[in-house]
């Protein structure tokens, strides 16, 4: 946390961390400079990426085949939706009352049925967490906030008590050869970054905000640093009130209406004594449960903020084999399906409900799909030929079904949509691509490999 009784370089430097989410002030009186190429680049658009980690049956979710044997079609039956002749499987009907406001991909293929990350980290993505590469051509902070252009949330975001985050399918915070600067801000992992986040010095203490700021011992560092002394009383401006201001309240669920936290919060719909204990995988079920919904109210609070990319998840729960470690696709989805339908529709009211739905693009996928056939036990087994794909808002064309799968939704029947033309989709959300390609700063193959990529058709 800061102290103010020893004001030193180092005091600044932490103070400017906090402003600027850990980058260094240097760099950011350089940055300052290239603020009007910046905002050629963005488009000011955030992302929300829920990836269901696990991999969720493209049947169970948004392709029922309810017309195929019992082997095949949804174990969960369907749902009608807003758009007609469209369904859902049956533990979405919050969501399929708002498929005016979604788009499904019904061809989309991740390539292969292996447990990793790859839509969000992957050779796709060069081994970084796609936010890092928006970080890296964003900046890690945002200019007013101070908040972190990149953020993480998994269950301890919101609960202290779940369990630590599932590292050994793949790293979240990955950034490849991107760099440590870029990777995502992680709250509730600890360290000393999110504790100096929050002020700990009562504000009767603080007394005249100019009267502190003129005792900080950082002139005589600026002078010996930069040509921009000039620009000293903004940077130390903004490093206070972003801490007086409260960045630290955009994490904290507590400063929202308690109506808004009840229509999100998923804890009431599945309680921890409704599910079996004789999955291996229980606490996890427990974790989704319990903080699905907290979690995307919390991303809708950082995006509103102006951060700019939030991944989203829940410890590797949508593994439905019927095996040991795994609920069968019946039974999972009730401990999956019904909060995903209550949470992530709540998102969706709410972000129309305050005219977000052209800022904020929500992206809900996984690894993988699942077995057109249930196994023996009632289960899916690993699927990669095909997975589902909901997108939402981010001024994209919404209230369609985009391509269609094999009649026992093995395969694309259509056209494939591929990870890469997710990544383009979301790119050409978040960026002006003719003028990513002329920034000769960022990393020459990375825009020209993305930026050559196609968006899903009938989205951008």
């Amino acid at each position: 946390m800061l102290t103010f009784h020893d004001q030193t370089r180092r005091e600044f430097l932490r103070l400017g961390s906090l402003a600027m989410g850990g980058a260094a002030v240097a760099p950011l009186l350089s940055l300052e400079a290239q603020a009007a190429v910046k905002s050629a680049v963005l488009t000011g658009k955030s992302v929300i990426f829920l990836f269901m980690h696990g991999g969720p049956s493209q049947i169970e979710t948004f392709d029922p085949k309810m017309e195929m044997p019992a082997e095949i079609r949804s174990a969960t039956g369907e749902v009608s939706t807003r758009i007609p002749g469209v369904t859902f499987g049956g533990t979405f009907p919050k969501l399929a009352q708002l498929a005016d406001k979604i788009s499904i991909v019904r061809s989309f293929t991740t390539g292969n049925g292996n447990h990793d990350i790859k839509p969000i980290v992957g050779k796709d993505t060069f081994g970084a967490n796609l936010g890092s590469l928006y970080a890296r051509v964003a900046g890690t902070n945002h200019p007013t906030t101070g908040l972190p252009n990149n953020v993480a949330l998994f269950p301890r975001a919101v609960d202290p008590e779940r369990m630590e985050r599932i590292k050994n399918f793949g790293r979240f915070d990955a950034t490849g050869e991107i760099g440590a600067a870029y990777a995502p801000f992680i709250p509730g992992a600890g360290g000393d970054l999110q504790e100096n986040m929050k002020l700990k010095l009562p504000l009767d203490r603080i007394g005249d905000r100019q009267t502190l700021l003129s005792s900080l011992d950082v002139a005589r560092w600026v002078l010996d640093n930069s040509s921009n002394a000039g620009k000293i009383d903004s940077l130390r401006t903004q490093a206070f009130d972003t801490i007086l201001g409260g960045a630290a309240d955009a994490f904290d669920l507590s400063k929202e209406d308690a109506k808004t936290v009840e229509r999100y919060d998923t804890a009431p719909l599945v309680k921890p004594d409704d599910i079996s204990k004789r999955w291996n995988n229980y606490e996890r079920y427990v974790d989704n449960a319990m903080t699905l919904g907290k979690l995307l109210l919390m991303a809708r609070r950082l995006c509103e903020r102006g951060v700019g990319f939030v991944t989203v998840t829940t410890n590797f729960v949508w593994d439905m084999h019927a095996d040991n470690n795994n609920a069968g696709v019946d039974e999972g989805m009730r401990y999956m399906g019904l909060p995903f339908d209550h949470a992530v529709s709540a998102l969706i009211e709410d972000i129309h409900q305050r005219g977000l739905e052209n800022d904020i693009l929500l992206v809900c996928c996984g690894e993988m799909g699942r077995n057109p056939r249930i196994n023996a036990r009632g289960g899916r087994d690993h699927w990669g030929a095909l997975a589902p794909l909901m997108l939402s808002g981010g001024g994209l064309a919404m209230g369609q079904v985009i391509g269609q799968s094999k009649r026992d939704a093995s395969q694309p029947l259509t056209s494939p949509q591929t990870i890469q033309n997710l990544l383009a989709t979301v790119l050409h959300t978040q960026f002006h691509v003719g003028e990513l390609r002329l920034q000769q700063e960022l990393p020459g193959d990375l825009t020209r490999t993305m930026a050559s990529w196609d968006p899903i058709p009938g989205l951008v």
